[in-house]
């Protein structure tokens, strides 16, 4: 297939590093083979360089690959003393290396400490200072609602955050970031989607997984971590498509960034997996928000196995 042409209709789709094995290297060329023009990266990717993470920052820019974001500062909010401290410490590693990568966003998940209180009065005063910290990189803070997460734990939730910590107009780059996955687990409805303002919505991640209930924490952690699939792959096609068709319906036009954890995957090479990936984009792209997706036989390409 013409990747170059198939790009043009998946430009609003990209990978994830966390599904390829291999040196960062070879990751960034698979995804760019099959036909995606950004990528979604996490801190081990640069720091797991052999050659340091400045060697990693110029491989990635030297790929043509657009950086969708960097992931992922953990329990950030809700510490107090030196715990808050160290986090800060931490936090401002993450945004250097998010600055030096060109990344519009920084991707932060809620706490799942048992040492972070959940006065969302701090939540909120936290997340601001981490904002304000990011925005003289000109760096966006979408903040995730774990669905584990020890008091934020859907999007509702972290949006209810983001317009509290926002509400002076003091954290202008603070929004969130959802992640299909954890809708599913804690069967979120689409409609609440409708309270969000899709402007400060930065950032979409998307996955599929295998079976239709999700019973504990500890197998929500489980399935989240090592059994994700790409979209379309797994039972959840329908609620993929009502959620993208949500989104875009509210006026969302930011990035999807498939965010796939599976073990198997990390076992194959990368072109097959990458392959699968855009199969995903195309569906979606094609079938769900309905934009043609033409081969150069004038065929029209249709994507996984998807309802």
């Amino acid at each position: 297939m013409n990747t170059m042409r198939s790009a043009e209709y998946i430009a609003d789709f990209g990978m994830d590093t966390i599904s390829l094995a291999g040196p960062l290297a070879a990751k960034l060329k698979a995804i760019r083979d099959a036909g995606f023009s950004q990528v979604m990266l996490a801190a081990r990717d640069l720091v797991g360089h052999a050659d340091g993470w400045h060697a990693a920052v110029n491989e990635v820019l030297a790929s043509g690959l657009r950086v969708t974001g960097f992931q992922v500062l953990r329990d950030f909010e809700g510490l107090s003393g030196h715990l808050h401290d160290y986090k800060v410490d931490i936090a401002r590693s993450m945004i250097e290396m998010c600055a030096a990568l060109r990344s519009p966003i920084l991707l932060a998940c809620s706490s799942t400490s048992r040492h972070a209180t959940g006065d969302e009065d701090v939540i909120a005063r936290d997340l601001r200072k981490l904002a304000m910290m990011a925005l003289p990189h000109g760096i966006k803070v979408a903040y995730e609602g774990l669905s584990w997460g020890r008091h934020i734990n859907d999007s509702v939730g972290a949006w209810r955050i983001v317009e509290r910590a926002n509400a002076q107009g003091q954290a202008p780059n603070l929004g969130i970031g959802i992640d299909s996955f954890h809708s599913f687990a804690t069967r979120t409805p689409t409609d609440v989607l409708q309270e969000l303002d899709p402007d400060r919505i930065f950032l979409v991640q998307l996955a599929d997984f295998m079976w239709q209930e999700i019973r504990t924490v500890e197998e929500r952690i489980e399935t989240a971590r090592h059994f994700r699939v790409f979209p379309g792959e797994g039972v959840h096609s329908e609620e993929l498509r009502s959620l993208l068709v949500e989104l875009d319906g509210m006026g969302y036009r930011g990035d999807y960034s498939f965010e796939v954890f599976n073990d198997d995957y990390t076992q194959l090479p990368l072109p097959v997996v990458a392959e699968r990936a855009r199969r995903s984009a195309a569906w979606l792209a094609e079938d769900v928000l309905h934009r043609a997706v033409p081969l150069p036989n004038g065929t029209r390409l249709r994507g996984p196995t998807a309802a």
